[in-house]
This record gives C-alpha cells, structure tokens and sequence, in this order.
C-alpha cells in the first residue's frame, strides 16, 4: 500500500512540473507587416527614416529603431521564459497556410501558438496604439503572467 501511495505522488508530481512548463514556456509568435526579401527590407528602412508616421508596421516600429532592435526590447526577450518566434509575414503565410491565416489575421501581430491553432495575443488594431518599446513589454507581460 504504501509503494502504490508513493508512486502516485511521484505521478502527481510530475504532472505539476509537466503543467508548469506549459503555462510559463509558452510559444509567442510575433508576425511582421513586411516581407522578407532584401528589396523591402531596405525600403522598409527608408519608409521609416523619411515618413515614419506612414510605415505600416507599428510592430517594427516599436522594436525596433531605423538601423536596429532596440536595447530595451532586446533585453527583454533575453530575460523571458518564453519562447519568441519572429516572422516577416510572407514567411508566416507560406509556412502556416495562406489561404487560411491570411482571411484570420491583419498584420502585424503577436499570436501564441497553440496545438488547435494561434490564440490573438495582440492585435493589428492594440500595437497601433502603442506608443513605446516599454509599452509593448508591459502589456505582454501582462497577457503572458
């Protein structure tokens, strides 16, 4: 009897840990508003520098400055337990199918993935009312805790 107790705490135990890795590594996937080839990667730099107020991804903009991935951002995907996924949207499209995200989602986008599919952390429509890195990070903190 007492080998059968045991070895259900031992189970049970086991299955806290098997929960608690779910809920605090969680895969974030985070899609930007820009494609991936080298022609739209510079033109996406000029975009910001000459009309920053008319570049069509506020995620980028919020990570990133004109030439770099700002420090404050940086320092945070180096300290979470998650993990980050970061995709141009073409990229996102031909490996998730773009008949059906494309219909889904409006990009740029933070979306957790999940075994039935992507759960919307943050919208189009929420990044664009960011103002700062700092916001951005807060506000995932908060989705994420």
């Amino acid at each position: 009897m007492k080998n059968n107790f045991k070895s259900e705490q031992v189970l049970y135990l086991i299955l806290l840990l098997l929960l608690f890795d779910f809920i605090m590594n969680r895969r974030i996937l985070f899609v930007y508003n820009a494609k991936s080839d080298f022609l739209n990667k510079y033109l996406d730099v000029a975009h910001k520098i000459i009309s920053p107020s008319t570049y069509s991804c506020d995620l980028c903009s919020l990570t990133h400055g004109n030439f770099s991935e700002k420090k404050i951002w940086k320092d945070f995907k180096e300290k979470t337990n998650h993990e980050f996924i970061f995709q141009y949207k073409n990229e996102f499209l031909q490996q998730y199918g773009k008949k059906n995200n494309e219909k889904k989602f409006k990009f740029p986008i933070i979306l957790e993935q999940r075994k039935n599919g992507f759960n919307v952390l943050m919208s189009e429509e929420e990044l664009g009312l960011l103002t700062s890195a700092e916001n951005l990070i807060e506000r995932l903190e908060k989705k994420l805790n």
